[in-house]
């Protein structure tokens, strides 16, 4: 845990009730994506989409290099198997936006499918064919690098991505994998 001393920020959030503090959380979540796909917007309006694309795998992969292991460490997971990766990336903020199902074959295999994804429906309501190259220009290529962070050893497959057949399609399937 964090060592050090409590602040005016840990007197806040200790003054909240439960179902505040993950209603709070739940909004944070919310607004990280937001924020995420505003930022991209006004790239994208500037320089294009492919500048767009560019810049925000960029960010993301900056983020997660600090990100992953301080859920890691906030979660206590000391192993760096597949499982372990699974519970780390679990609760992380931006999947508590997305819909997913986690199902472990074993603890060197795990597929992650994500059932509702708030940026495809925007991007599907959008209309211009984004959602068809959003997941393989960005989702899948981040999962690779953020599971090699946790564990070089850890390979990620992508098993489905947009475009969705029906409105009752999954959006997205992934494997993770130790051989």
């Amino acid at each position: 845990m964090d060592k050090r001393p409590a602040s005016a920020a840990d007197a806040k959030l200790k003054a909240l009730s439960k179902k505040e503090l993950i209603d709070l959380v739940k909004l944070s979540s919310r607004m990280i994506l937001a924020l995420d796909g505003f930022w991209y917007l006004s790239v994208k309006e500037l320089a294009g989409n492919a500048k767009a694309l560019e810049r925000d795998n960029w960010v993301w992969d900056r983020v997660m290099r600090f990100y992953v292991d301080e859920l890691a460490r906030l979660l206590n997971v000391q192993g760096r198997d597949v499982a372990d990766y699974m519970k780390v990336m679990n609760p992380r903020p931006e999947g508590l936006v997305l819909e997913e199902r986690v199902e472990i074959l074993n603890r060197n295999d795990a597929i992650r499918t994500v059932t509702y994804c708030p940026t495809i429906v925007a991007l599907e309501k959008e209309g211009e064919g984004r959602d068809a190259i959003h997941c393989s220009a960005t989702c899948s290529e981040m999962r690779k690098k953020h599971s090699k962070l946790f564990n070089p050893a850890i390979e990620v497959s992508c098993l489905k991505i947009p475009p969705r057949k029906s409105k009752d399609d999954v959006f997205c399937r992934f494997e993770y994998k130790i051989r």
